[in-house]
């Protein structure tokens, strides 16, 4: 529910200030965008090319995927208090989207612990029959880490704001976490689940000294190639939500490798022009 309420209110925002992108409505599929605020024990404000988009947005708070139109824009993070976008904490920063693209944007900390952004563009390929695709996105404020399955690294020395992309066959796989280069586990093993025509993309976001690492999930399904399939963003997160267990324990084995953060921006309906 807090998902699609925060998705309606940038919708909202951007119809009223009515950012003008220089496409034509026809020819334009335009772009997805799913954004996370995973800076910890942090709430801000977010502009979007001068105005307040979002305000007093949680860490934590997953929102999307939006549709937008293609164009770059320009965003400010700011305290919550902020009276504007004078003095942002990150940025501002310009996002260029591409007409037809899928990402999600993140601001997150830094492995020495300051606050950055990064934008991800998720992987839409197909997967093969009987497969699905897992991401790790490391941006937590954490050193190096391996990604171990079955004792052996298949993931190896990720660092922030790195991220690895697998095509797996579609099961349950045991995963652990250990410092780079080493082979006992730091995290895990647990079980990771990965679904056939689905990309799940594992956040950890937090920092290691400070003790408050957590977790959050996405999923972008429809990638099996039927033909009257749609890929579409789904966005779910793992930590503190009674009915997402499965979630957490699929993640926990790369809880150290991920942070998430986010970037907001603003989603305009692309009208033609009479």
């Amino acid at each position: 529910m807090k998902t699609r309420v925060l998705a309606g209110l940038v919708a909202g925002s951007v119809a009223v200030i009515g950012l003008a992108v220089p496409m034509s409505a026809s020819a334009a599929t335009g772009a997805k965008l799913s954004v996370l605020h995973a800076v910890p024990d942090t709430p801000v404000d977010v502009y979007v090319n001068g105005a307040l988009t979002l305000d007093n947005f949680m860490p934590g708070d997953l929102a999307g995927p939006l549709d937008l139109a293609a164009g770059t824009y320009s965003v400010a993070i700011t305290a919550a208090d902020a009276a504007d976008a004078s003095k942002p904490v990150i940025g501002p920063i310009d996002l260029p989207l591409a007409d037809g693209g899928n990402y999600t944007a993140v601001a997150h900390l830094k492995e020495d612990g300051t606050p950055t952004a990064t934008l991800y563009s998720n992987d839409m390929q197909t997967t093969a029959a009987g497969e699905g695709r897992l991401t790790v996105r490391h941006t937590a404020a954490a050193p190096a880490v391996d990604v171990l399955a079955g004792g052996t690294a298949v993931i190896s020395g990720l660092t922030n704001p790195g991220e690895k992309v697998l095509n797996l066959p579609a099961g349950t796989i045991s995963a652990a976490v250990a410092a780079a280069g080493t082979t006992t586990p730091v995290i895990g093993p647990t079980d990771v689940t990965v679904a056939e025509g689905t990309n799940t993309i594992v956040y950890a976001w937090g920092s290691l000294s400070a003790n408050n690492l957590k977790l959050a999930v996405q999923t972008i399904d429809g990638l099996h190639g039927n033909p009257s399939g749609i890929p579409s963003g789904t966005a779910g997160l793992a930590a503190d939500n009674d009915d997402t267990g499965s979630l957490i324990a699929g993640g926990t084995a790369v809880a150290l490798l991920l942070a998430a953060g986010f970037v907001v921006l603003m989603r305009r309906r692309s009208r033609a022009n009479a």
